[in-house]
């Protein structure tokens, strides 16, 4: 038996950048970890089954990531994945379970495969699985980081932001796969991303660190409007709520919910965390 845990990501702003090869598809934008994720225990069984807070569940990216690690075909493994946050919400619980999965497997195997691989075969599972294109990353170096490299799905910066509460509600999931697999509204994500990524490149230079975190929901804020993603009248009126409060607020990346740095009505309290994945 073995056990990891991988951290939810919340992803703020997001650009495709596609390829025929997985390895080399992946997106680029900023997010942040938090301390709440996915806890993963493997153990050897007569077959495979994957439970989710154990329910049986059809986990097409954990079991990719299964069939590529198993070092016996022959025989099974069970998958317990645990957490509090919500699936298809925008958490990124499918790379968060994943990459846990793989840390268990591998020490659960002793198959000596460094996390850099491990986080790399997650990621081409995403990608394969249309779950995911940048959660990986940021579950594997933890924190609030910007990513603005072509071509190197693992590769991010670090912003210096320190942990804080986050406060945030959901009302719904968003599938990614249906996003992924629209044209028109890639176009519509990467012409707003573009825009949200040179002012997060200025920000980066010119905020001092007290204002940066602030300034970077503004910019998600902007994203999620540019992009025609903020669409549902809740996650709407929630934010201009936070707003006139006195708050800062924006959608999560992809879920229907609404993520904040002050408390508000129905919210559930987490934190930013810079912890990444890791055996437990």
């Amino acid at each position: 038996m073995a056990s990891a845990f991988a951290p939810g990501n919340i992803s703020c702003v997001f650009k495709i950048i596609p390829h025929t090869d997985p390895a080399r598809m992946h997106s680029l934008g900023m997010g942040f970890t938090v301390k709440d994720g996915v806890k993963v225990t493997v153990s050897l069984a007569d077959s495979t089954i994957v439970l989710f807070n154990g329910q049986e569940i059809n986990f097409p990216t954990v079991q990719a990531v299964i069939n590529q690690l198993n070092p016996n075909s022959d025989s099974g493994i069970r998958v317990d994945i645990t957490t509090s946050l919500p699936l298809g919400c925008g958490f990124g619980l499918s790379g968060a379970a994943s990459l846990a999965s793989a840390y268990a497997i591998n020490s659960l195997f002793e198959l000596d495969i460094t996390n850099q691989e491990l986080a790399m075969i997650t990621h081409i599972a995403e990608v394969e699985n249309r779950t995911g294109l940048g959660d990986v990353c940021s579950q594997f170096h933890g924190g609030c980081l910007v990513k603005l490299k072509e071509g190197a799905p693992l590769v991010a910066d670090k912003l210096p932001i320190s942990d804080q509460p986050i406060y945030y509600k959901y009302f719904g999931p968003i599938h990614t796969s249906e996003v992924l697999r629209n044209p028109e509204q890639t176009v519509r994500i990467n012409n707003a991303a573009d825009t949200a990524l040179a002012t997060l490149k200025q920000l980066t230079n010119t905020k001092t660190d007290s204002e940066l975190f602030t300034s970077c929901f503004a910019v998600s804020k902007q994203f999620s409007v540019d992009s025609g993603l903020l669409s549902d009248e809740r996650v709407i009126h929630t934010i201009k709520q936070i707003e006139k409060s006195g708050g800062v607020a924006s959608m999560i990346m992809l879920g229907n919910g609404v993520f904040s740095t002050k408390a508000f009505e129905g919210a559930t309290e987490t934190q930013l965390s810079h912890k990444p994945a890791r055996l437990i």
